[in-house]
């Protein structure tokens, strides 16, 4: 028996750009980047920060912050320019300018 050597045709899409492409479609890809940064959050800010931290959220650039320490939380508003660095690193792009603590 003989196999024919089937290629994709140049209109078959890879599924990971289709997937972002519905995420895109319905507005679910800066929830999912949200997501990322949630589970990354301990790893990108360390355990003491991560433990503090009780909201992470992503709007109009703007990374929100809950913070449960008041110092922990002047700590980091004086770091804020490292705190966008290591994001926007992490994500592979700018997702954030600024950050707001509460």
């Amino acid at each position: 028996m003989m196999y024919k050597n089937k290629r994709r045709s140049s209109n078959e899409k890879q599924l990971g750009d289709v997937i972002e492409k519905l995420l895109k479609a319905y507005n679910l890809d800066d929830k999912m980047k949200e997501l990322d940064l949630v589970e990354a959050w301990p790893e990108l800010m360390g355990k003491a920060v991560a433990h503090r931290t009780k909201s992470i959220q992503i709007k109009n650039q703007k990374l929100l912050l809950t913070i449960d320490s008041s110092v922990m939380r002047e700590q980091l508003h004086i770091g804020k320019q490292v705190i966008i660095e290591r994001v926007n690193q992490f994500m592979g792009k700018e997702v954030i300018r600024d950050v707001w603590f509460s």
